[in-house]
């Protein structure tokens, strides 16, 4: 019998962009709504700061987590001006069913080349249970932060 992998988020993507720029879209509210769709956030960028996010609930429902939206919630543990953050304690409060917890979301950034002009933003989050909830939440979380980095690079290289 074999084990499955844990499944996890890790995506990278190229900004033309300092780090400082990038990491700030990561905690105010509006530039989270402009990239991320997100409707709510509290979010303080230090140690024991608050992360959470909130999204509009939606009519329609995925047939393993029902309606998406909800809340994404977790505490910076790490905050390094122009490198990253690390948010530990994290679960993701469906508008339907269980939370799902603990996790631990990371963001990472990286100069790419000698002119400090592009830098490359790494984005992790990991923690798993084995179960379909959990599988499922990490195939449509993929496809959302896919979308949501294409839209942060979009609005920073404008």
């Amino acid at each position: 019998m074999s084990r499955k992998t844990a499944p996890e988020l890790d995506l990278s993507v190229v900004i033309e962009a300092p780090p400082n720029r990038i990491l700030q879209a990561f905690f105010e509210p509006d530039a989270l709504n402009a990239w991320c769709q997100v409707k709510h956030a509290v979010t303080l960028p230090r140690v024991l700061g608050p992360y959470t996010l909130s999204w509009t609930v939606t009519e329609f429902r995925d047939e393993v987590l029902g309606r998406l939206g909800g809340v994404f919630r977790g505490t910076v543990m790490q905050f390094q001006p122009g490198h990253g953050f690390f948010v530990a304690d994290v679960f993701f409060l469906p508008p339907d069913g269980d939370p799902i917890g603990p996790m631990a979301f990371e963001v990472t950034c990286a100069p790419v080349g000698n002119d400090n002009k592009a830098t490359r933003v790494h984005v992790n989050q990991r923690g798993f249970e084995e179960n379909p909830r959990w599988r499922r939440y990490y195939e449509v979380i993929s496809l959302g932060w896919e979308h949501s980095l294409s839209s942060l690079k979009a609005l920073l290289e404008r």
